[in-house]
């Protein structure tokens, strides 16, 4: 793993998706080999594998100190290109510094990680205007995850780190995204540790060679995300999680 420091000339950046996202990183070193992140190597110049180098940010948060006195109060999504809380985050503590700035100025954050780590800022998020945090698990196969996230935390200790937070009064979601094979038994696992779900199917073609590599093809036709993503939507009902199937 290549780890640089580097100073950003912006943090709080326009979000196609929340208000706005903060990126204290570039690149992640969880490597999963689905990520639609993958295109930001077009930008960074950089030639190493996804996964084999991560940009450290580190004035992200003074940055963001001053950014958001500039800009009209919104939700913040931490992060969209980076998982906020991959291991370099240990050390650098650049997410949790982010969001105690968000918190102080009042702003709401949605954080979206992979990691359990997100536990060591239970205080600030509880301080935080109406943060929600969510975990994304896209199979409830740990053979699955090891192909297809191999250097990503293990599915349970996602799910446990979900109940914690949502034990807290923490608002909690899980984004099943892409769905993967094993995934069925998802709503089981997660019923009482999260407020809602969304569902989302495999949109990119960065795993191609590892669904073919594992004989499982089948798993990217269309007919396995309508069967099955209807499926785990009920399931999910079900269990009173309310759902969003978002293809």
């Amino acid at each position: 793993m290549i780890v640089k420091e580097i100073r950003a000339k912006t943090i709080l950046s326009k979000s196609q998706i929340y208000d706005y996202a903060v990126n204290p990183y570039v690149g992640c070193g969880h490597g999963c080999t689905y990520c639609y992140a993958k295109f930001m190597k077009r930008f960074t110049g950089h030639h190493e594998q996804w996964g084999e180098f991560v940009d450290v940010k580190i004035n992200a948060a003074e940055l963001l100190f001053r950014e958001i006195t500039r800009k009209k109060k919104g939700i913040v999504w931490i992060s969209g290109v980076c998982d906020p809380y991959q291991n370099v985050e240990e050390k650098y503590m650049l997410t949790g510094r982010c969001l105690e700035v968000l918190a102080a100025g009042g702003w709401q954050v949605t954080i979206q990680t992979k990691s359990p780590l997100v536990l060591r800022d239970i205080g600030i998020l509880k301080k935080s205007s109406n943060a929600e945090a969510g975990f994304t698990i896209t199979t409830a196969d740990e053979s699955v995850r090891e192909i297809f996230e191999p250097d990503a935390p293990p599915i349970e200790k996602r799910i446990e780190a979900l109940g914690i937070l949502h034990a807290e009064g923490i608002r909690t979601f899980a984004m099943v995204a892409p769905m993967l094979p094993g995934a069925g038994k998802l709503a089981e696992k997660l019923k009482g540790r999260i407020d809602y779900v969304l569902i989302d199917r495999y949109n990119y073609h960065y795993a191609d060679r590892v669904y073919k590599k594992h004989g499982m093809e089948w798993a990217v036709k269309e007919d396995f995300f309508q069967e099955k993503g209807e499926a785990l939507k009920a399931a999910f009902e079900k269990s009173g999680i309310s759902c969003q199937k978002l293809y």
